[in-house]
């Protein structure tokens, strides 16, 4: 059996197979969607809907809140998430708590009442001119499991609720471009270097 593979992996958890010829995968903690074409499909998209640790579904709750609202263990392990990824994992020194955090709301994705992953909605007129969607990371526990697409998803509803229907923009790591025009976000301008990473801006029009 000859199998293809493609991974575009990234923390938001999106894997695409580009070509294969099997009936099955027989892989732990893995859901697959319907192919496009019966089982010989060019392409499909893989979802992990499951915990990587473990073959039952997650129980799944979100918050989204001003910074007002978050209490301390709240704003503690959302700030402790993006220095765990950002800043050390991605071993890039700057400083995350860059005061716009406090006329921000949060978004807060808990697997099993686990913090899993993150976002933060800025108004227009802090970072862009337009309403964004910034500090995107999943909890390295929950790679793979397909909430960096929920966390997205779910952000992108949360910016029209507080909003309205605006354009959306995001600073997004060039890596993660297949994922992010997955969610209907198309590149604008030129790459840049933020803090020693490839970025790219990308809108969404509603």
């Amino acid at each position: 059996m000859t199998i293809e593979i493609r991974k575009n992996i990234s923390n938001q958890g999106a894997i695409m197979i580009e070509s294969y010829d099997f009936k099955t995968i027989d892989t732990p903690a893995l859901l697959v969607t319907r192919p496009t074409k019966a089982w010989k499909a060019r392409k499909i998209q893989i979802i992990q809907l499951f915990s990587p640790q473990n073959t039952h579904p997650m129980h799944l709750t979100h918050k989204l809140l001003p910074f007002h609202q978050l209490n301390v263990d709240e704003l503690y392990q959302l700030l402790r998430l993006r220095s765990e990824v950002f800043v050390v994992e991605q071993n890039c020194v700057f400083l995350d708590q860059d005061d716009k955090d406090q006329q921000c709301h949060h978004l807060l994705l808990y697997a099993d009442n686990e913090l899993a992953a993150y976002s933060r909605l800025v108004p227009a007129g802090l970072s862009y001119l337009e309403p964004a969607i910034g500090r995107v990371v999943t909890s390295p526990a929950f790679r793979g499991s397909g909430l960096g697409r929920k966390v997205m998803e779910l952000a992108i509803q949360g910016c029209a609720d507080l909003f309205g229907q605006q354009t959306i923009r995001i600073g997004a790591q060039t890596y993660a471009l297949p994922f992010y025009q997955s969610l209907g976000f198309v590149t604008e301008g030129d790459t840049y270097d933020e803090d020693g990473i490839e970025h790219i801006e990308m809108i969404r029009k509603f």
